[in-house]
């Protein structure tokens, strides 16, 4: 029963996080620290990223931009290896206020930047990546951080899921290889990992007829929302930790 309610999980999340980007982690991980208690949760959680991102690349693989994933990538991986070696020395909750109070204020600079037409170029994608990359391996998902940095480079709908997916498909390999080299990624964590991913593999192949049909104005007020949602949510966390 315990598995099945994972999965039933992971198919909501899947789904919603195909459709946005993200959220897949906020959701799943509450359950995962439920059921297998908070130590397995992030290990379990960046073998499920892993194959929620496979999933995204798959279902829009014609709309990668993979000038954009090298530049992520190439400071981006050896970034996550580094924060997850470092998870348990820095303070959680400091971590968690910094990047809800930078999810909150993304919100009103995408949109200044949107109405002076300025864009990210590929050096800010590089440097975005080694920042972000860091983070991932420290906590659990960096999803709404990498969501605002796509889009101010100009990407939507299946272009921006399909391209983040793949940049971030390195960052989570890399925080995994680490985990498994500290002891923290065994086989059974890494099988519970397979088990949640599979759900979210699902939802992703699920989500992408009604991205299709989203209006791409509706689907930035959708990302503004999820911002906002999730950089409330961490502080929320944070303050009541």
């Amino acid at each position: 029963m315990n598995y099945i309610f994972v999965l039933a999980v992971g198919l909501v999340a899947g789904t919603i996080s195909g459709i946005v980007g993200t959220g897949s982690s906020i959701m799943l991980v509450p359950v995962l620290v439920y059921e297998f208690g908070p130590k397995q949760a992030v290990p379990i959680m960046a073998v499920a990223a892993i194959m929620a991102n496979l999933s995204r690349i798959l279902a829009w693989w014609r709309e990668v931009d993979w000038r954009a994933c090298a530049a992520y990538s190439i400071t981006g991986i050896p970034a996550a290896a580094l924060g997850a070696r470092t998870l348990l020395v820095l303070p959680s909750r400091a971590v968690d206020i910094s990047i809800g109070l930078f999810l909150i204020a993304m919100v009103p600079v995408r949109h200044w930047l949107a109405r002076h037409k300025l864009k990210l170029s590929l050096w800010h994608l590089a440097v975005g990546g080694a920042l972000i990359g860091f983070l991932t391996g420290i906590v659990v998902s960096t999803g709404p951080l990498s969501v605002p940095l796509f889009m101010f480079y100009g990407l939507t709908k299946g272009a921006f899921l399909a391209t983040e997916a793949a940049s971030s498909l390195g960052l989570y390999f890399s925080k995994s290889v680490t985990f498994e080299r500290f002891g923290a990624l065994t086989w059974d964590v890494g099988l519970k990992g397979l088990i949640a991913g599979s759900s979210l593999m699902v939802g992703a192949f699920v989500a992408k007829p009604f991205l299709l049909k989203l209006d791409p104005g509706v689907f930035r007020v959708v990302m503004d929302v999820i911002m906002l949602a999730a950089g409330l949510s961490m502080l929320w966390n944070a303050l009541h930790a």
